[in-house]
């Protein structure tokens, strides 16, 4: 199974190892079940609770650890045995069947979508929230790649900072990132200073020469500053020892990381690079052979609460794309998003699209020959 972000609970919370089960007590069974199938820390107890007490249904919940695990239990499944799943939005091609009809039904009309972030629906369109001209994912939550820098030893401004600033002298033997995003991100720094032409790095979204024309020049700039190697990672707990354990003073990372080690050290500051923060997002929807959509319904709007946004976002870390939830996170949240999430940064933020056919297998390519360098 593939470690992903979320292969440690955020928040102080500790990773389930295996799939969960949460049921409710019996008394409730009268009121049906709704089968679950999400993330690790997406449904964490509280959340579990208050859904069984304010509606009275069952959850039965399943977890998994990577959008490939996912992908491959609906498709082994012929998208039955469960009603919600929550795949990374980017990977909605990756639920569809031999005809190339999704495993998705269309949204009922009668959840709540009013209660999203208006831009976040909107945008979801295009990242894969639409099937043949129907929305059938919704988006759920939302994070970041930025930059995790030490400012007591690598003190660049806000304004100044960039995905370049890993190349810098100041930061040999001292650079941490992943792989598979670093060859995106210092492809917009090399992009934006003219020197690997890629529109924002959507051409390798393009077609297979464009992928590994733009891809091939960044890995060739990437190797020659092999000296600022400093720590690979692949998950939160790798990422975190990048600076707490292999002394790096700046890396790539998810905004989770950069603000629990933010928590600990003040010195430590995650903040946006110039060129545009990279966005993921993350998507809910019911499958056309869901054994109880009635309850499916009625978990999809508990979840597109703000309150229960709010608790969401303060058991992982994550921002929830329902309008308000902010309001109904801690102060150290609020006072940590309100900090780095500006009106600038919020208006130039780069999402990850939707996978193309080729996109995966080539840039792993790439993502071998940095990792041997």
């Amino acid at each position: 199974m593939k470690t992903t972000r979320r292969s440690a609970i955020q928040m102080g919370v500790a990773a389930l190892a295996a799939p969960m089960i949460l049921r409710a007590t019996d008394a409730l069974a009268s009121s049906g079940s709704v089968k679950v199938f999400a993330w690790q820390d997406y449904i964490q107890p509280n959340i579990a609770e208050k859904f069984e007490a304010d509606t009275g249904i069952k959850l039965e919940l399943t977890t998994y650890g990577s959008n490939d695990e996912a992908e491959s239990t609906v498709r082994a499944n012929g998208g039955k045995g469960f009603d919600v799943v929550f795949p990374s939005i980017t990977n909605s091609a990756g639920y569809l069947d031999d005809n190339g009809e999704s495993f998705f039904a269309p949204v009922p009309t009668d959840v709540k979508i009013e209660n999203l972030i208006p831009s976040f629906l909107r945008d979801s369109a295009t990242l894969g929230g639409v099937h043949n001209g129907e929305q059938i994912l919704l988006p759920f939550d939302w994070g970041t790649e930025g930059l995790t820098l030490n400012r007591g030893q690598l003190d660049i401004s806000d304004a100044d900072l960039s995905f370049g600033d890993l190349w810098r002298e100041e930061a040999k033997g001292a650079a941490a990132f992943r792989q598979k995003s670093v060859i995106m991100g210092t492809g917009l720094y090399l992009d934006a200073i003219g020197k690997v032409p890629s529109n924002r790095m959507l051409d390798v979204y393009k077609s297979e020469d464009d992928a590994r024309r733009v891809w091939g020049e960044v890995a060739k700039f990437i190797m020659e500053h092999k000296a600022n190697f400093g720590a690979f990672w692949n998950n939160a707990t790798e990422a975190t020892s990048a600076f707490k354990e292999a002394g790096c003073v700046i890396g790539q990372t998810w905004d989770t990381t950069g603000l629990l080690l933010n928590r600990e050290n003040a010195d430590l500051v995650y903040r946006a690079p110039k060129e545009g923060i990279i966005t993921w997002l993350d998507s809910f929807g019911m499958l056309k052979g869901a054994p109880n959509p009635e309850q499916a319904v009625a978990f999809m709007n508990f979840m597109l609460q703000p309150e229960v946004g709010g608790m969401f976002a303060n058991n992982t870390g994550y921002n929830s794309a329902v309008a308000g939830a902010a309001d109904h996170a801690s102060e150290e949240f609020k006072a940590q998003f309100n900090e780095v999430y500006t009106a600038d940064v919020l208006g130039n933020m780069w999402w990850w699209q939707a996978d193309t056919p080729f996109f995966g297998p080539i840039r792993n390519e790439f993502v071998e020959i940095i990792t041997n360098a």
